[in-house]
């Protein structure tokens, strides 16, 4: 990818393509036409582990690969602060059952996750120890990874930094945590469903 650039403070010489700034920026863009690369699944791996306070992330979908359960359960258990909030209100119930079926797991090894309430919650971002952030259209599902076109910008040092965790902390104001009690409580019919549906969560 060569789209990696550095906004420098007072510069007189910037042309179009820069603005006044500081820190690094990485725009790309991901699609099946990679694989087997697959930045936008590197780049939100290697946010997580090599977070060393805390990793926090929004996504609409949760639906994980063994590796990327490893990675988010690994940073956890090494006392890294490892959040993740999704939607209260699904916009399909079954993919909904498929994400809350990986709760367990990532709770039990120290992973907080929280559910916003109001609605649907669309955002897609990781901010992690006050110096990085992705924001974009990537979600944590593997057709976001291996077969969906996506784009997003990975910033480093810069002044969005703390915008992006300023709104994760003013979005968790209006999410419920979900504990490990909440989970075991989930009714038996949908644990049975996301079982099934696990199946085809590379589809979903």
């Amino acid at each position: 990818i060569d789209l990696f650039w550095h906004a420098e403070p007072n510069r007189t010489d910037m042309d179009q393509t820069e603005r006044e700034g500081t820190g690094w920026f990485l725009p790309f863009t991901d699609g099946p036409s990679n694989n087997p690369h697959n930045p936008a699944k590197g780049v939100c791996q290697q946010m997580i582990e090599s977070a060393g306070r805390y990793v926090w992330i929004t996504t609409p979908y949760l639906i994980l690969e063994e590796d990327m359960l490893d990675s988010l359960c690994r940073a956890a258990e090494s006392g890294v602060d490892v959040r993740i909030i999704t939607p209260s209100v699904p916009d399909k119930w079954y993919v909904h059952l498929v994400t809350r079926s990986h709760y367990g797991r990532l709770i039990a090894a120290g992973v907080r996750i929280f559910e916003y309430t109001p609605g649907f919650m669309h955002a897609k971002m990781i901010v992690s120890d006050d110096d990085h952030a992705l924001v974009g259209t990537i979600n944590f599902d593997f057709r976001s990874f291996y077969l969906q076109y996506e784009n997003a910008v990975w910033f480093c040092n810069s002044p969005v930094v703390p915008d992006v965790k300023r709104d994760y902390l003013e979005t968790l104001e209006l999410c419920r945590e979900v504990t490990w009690q909440d989970w075991l409580k989930r009714p038996w019919l949908h644990k049975v469903a996301a079982s099934g549906f696990r199946l085809f969560s590379t589809l979903m």
